[in-house]
């Protein structure tokens, strides 16, 4: 499976940044996708997943204000990110699993401004 994360950029705290994540290749009817993200000197770090069935879970930091969603017909997965902080600057990666099997876009930059 490939992914293309793409929605990435600058902006200033309390803005918004839509990702896009789009999966091609051999997906499974049985999957989960998501976000991890890291920042400068850390390690990386769950932020949002959703599985096929559209259960989703956040990391208590974006709780609120992030919202992943998925268009099964398009095998794409969004994060909409909103009220955003400069703490949340990092690269966001996008990633599909198949039990523990996991496949991992580039990774895309989000870079918020204080």
């Amino acid at each position: 499976v490939q992914l293309v994360e793409s929605g990435g950029g600058l902006v200033q705290a309390g803005g918004s940044l839509r990702l896009s994540c789009a999966a091609s290749g051999s997906i499974f009817s049985i999957h989960s996708m998501g976000w991890y993200r890291q920042a400068p000197g850390k390690q990386r770090e769950l932020v949002a997943t959703i599985t096929d069935g559209g259960s989703t879970n956040y990391a208590d930091s974006v709780k609120g204000r992030f919202t992943i969603s998925r268009n099964n017909a398009a095998n794409t997965v969004y994060l909409q990110m909103n009220s955003l902080k400069p703490e949340d600057t990092g690269v966001y990666y996008c990633y599909y699993a198949v039990g523990p099997y996991v496949n991992w876009g580039q990774g895309t930059q989000a870079t918020v401004s204080s």
